[in-house]
């Protein structure tokens, strides 16, 4: 009988994820909704001021929903997460890995943050939440015009603080896969961007 030669089967494990090299795919699935959902966010929020009225309203539903979403894709990843078989080592050694470390826990953190405080601006002014035009009323008492108006600054800062980290995030991954040309991207492409 022939051993297999050890290269071969190294390549074989990575290519199959065995080697605890990449993210596994509901792992990769939750991130790159994650991503999607918050640019659609952070899009909508933009441009429904620049929106002739019906389309305005539809844009606020469509935030207001694709934001209940995020809500569920974000708890999802938290408990995807916790369960200690999901967890990835680290992917850089050293100071880096612990700032890339530091960097998605206070993403997730504020993303945490954010659909509380969207939730709040919402049924602070006292009107119902909308999924899809299921209406969700307010199950807390109106904030006075002051309070509720620092929870949508606070809401719109917090929005932007996403965006400039997550930029950043992304500049870095691609600054590893194009510059270091090491494996930190890969470890969450999808199974086809794989090349």
């Amino acid at each position: 009988m022939t051993k297999a030669n050890p290269a071969i089967v190294s390549g074989t494990e990575i290519a199959a994820g065995d080697a605890r090299t990449r993210y596994d795919r509901i792992a990769v699935t939750l991130h790159w909704l994650t991503v999607l959902l918050v640019l659609a966010q952070f899009g909508l929020a933009q441009f429904w001021g620049f929106a002739p009225k019906p389309a305005h309203h539809l844009m606020i539903v469509a935030h207001m929903s694709f934001g209940i979403l995020l809500t569920l894709v974000l708890m999802m990843r938290i408990v995807w997460q916790l369960v200690p078989s999901h967890r990835m080592p680290p992917a850089i050694p050293g100071w880096m890995g612990l700032a890339a470390r530091a960097l998605h826990y206070l993403l997730y953190g504020l993303l945490a943050g954010e659909v509380v405080l969207g939730f709040l601006l919402r049924w602070s002014g006292n009107e119902p939440l909308s999924f899809f035009g299921l209406l969700i009323p307010s199950p807390i008492p109106p904030f006075s015009k002051s309070a509720h108006h620092l929870v949508g600054e606070t809401h719109n800062f917090i929005a932007w603080t996403i965006i400039v980290l997550a930029s950043a995030h992304a500049l870095t991954a691609l600054f590893h896969h194009f510059v270091l040309r090491d494996g930190v991207l890969r470890r969450m492409l999808p199974t086809g961007l794989m090349r």
